[in-house]
């Protein structure tokens, strides 16, 4: 009798995708508090809506492909996708600029190659990026960060959403957007002409990028993704950041600090840099991988056209992850040479 053939690896893990992305979505709570906490409803409702319109894509792109929807609907990453989407675009967006940033992201980024494991870019910045060069006033427009007594509830939410033409609120500029166009002020002026600045950062947003910090932190402790790709980003950005910090005049960039804890440095760092099939797979590769993130993340907000960047900086990495793997493969087991030197 033939034996059976059994393509390696043989290692068998017993976590499933399912679990995994759980424990993301899990992990996500912390940040999605203190955004309403900050800013309101918005961000609920945003990632609400975001998900409806991701399941019933993943639903339409599943039945076209003839793929069975229970078995793929039920591995939560379409509902992963919406999440960050929701969490990426300002509270209070409407209705159809979440819909197209969520449909973009599941039919184009990631049906459109084949499904879960086969898209070569992260879903969720496709979309992101996708909405932020479409649609750039938008995109740009965040709430006022206020307490809970003074920000709209959830009907004015809703309202923003399937209403937008019958809700008037109050936008402005992100804090990373304010020291961008700012060339006149001081730094220490800046923050106490501006009450969007809070004690290291944005006010709001240095507690927002904590609780993503401590989520992230948690998935790394349940090992979700190694250590390598988001500390390493860390570790760059905040390099750059000293390296060409001038200590606060008018053309500065920003310290490290400000940096860190700002936009959407720790949403990416622990929750899109680590996205399995979009990185660089070798434990090398993620070094280098997430090392050029936070370059990049660098360059763009302070010399750059979008204060924020860590969407262009994923991508452009995301295009880069192969050609990185291809040079940072490890040795195989057994021989002395690398496998292209063989």
């Amino acid at each position: 009798m033939a034996p059976v053939l059994i393509t390696s690896p043989h290692a068998h893990s017993a976590r499933s995708t399912a679990g995994m992305m759980l424990k993301v979505l899990l992990a996500t709570v912390p940040g999605i508090l203190v955004l309403t906490y900050f800013f309101g409803f918005g961000t609920l409702v945003n990632i609400l809506w975001a998900c409806v319109v991701a399941l019933t894509c993943e639903s339409l792109a599943l039945a076209l492909r003839r793929r069975p929807l229970l078995f793929y609907l039920g591995d939560y990453s379409a509902l992963v996708t919406a999440t960050l989407i929701g969490i990426a675009l300002p509270p209070y967006s409407s209705w159809w600029l979440i819909a197209i940033g969520t449909g973009s992201a599941i039919l184009l980024a990631k049906h459109l190659y084949g499904g879960l494991g086969y898209n070569p870019f992260n879903p969720a910045m496709v979309g992101y990026v996708i909405l932020l060069i479409s649609f750039p006033v938008q995109m740009t427009s965040w709430a006022l960060p206020q307490g809970p007594e003074e920000l709209p509830g959830l009907i004015e939410a809703l309202k923003a959403c399937f209403a937008p033409a019958h809700y008037d609120g109050t936008t402005m500029a992100t804090p990373l957007d304010l020291l961008k166009q700012n060339n006149s002020l001081p730094v220490d002026e800046l923050w106490v002409e501006n009450q969007q600045f809070g004690r290291w950062a944005g006010l709001g947003w240095e507690w927002v990028n904590i609780a993503f910090l401590g989520g992230g932190l948690w998935l790394l402790w349940q090992r979700v993704f190694t250590w390598h790709a988001p500390v390493t980003m860390l570790v760059a950005l905040a390099l750059m950041a000293s390296l060409f910090y001038d200590g606060g005049s008018a053309a500065s960039g920003g310290s490290p600090l400000f940096h860190l804890l700002s936009g959407a440095t720790m949403l990416g760092a622990f929750f899109i840099v680590t996205d399995p099939v979009t990185s660089a797979v070798s434990l090398r590769g993620r070094l280098v991988y997430g090392t050029l993130i936070g370059v990049l993340i660098y360059v763009i907000r302070v010399w750059g056209n979008y204060p924020d960047a860590m969407a262009f900086a994923v991508l452009i990495m995301n295009f880069a992850a192969p050609f990185i793997d291809h040079f940072t493969q490890p040795r195989t087991y057994g021989h002395r040479d690398k496998p292209e030197n063989r």
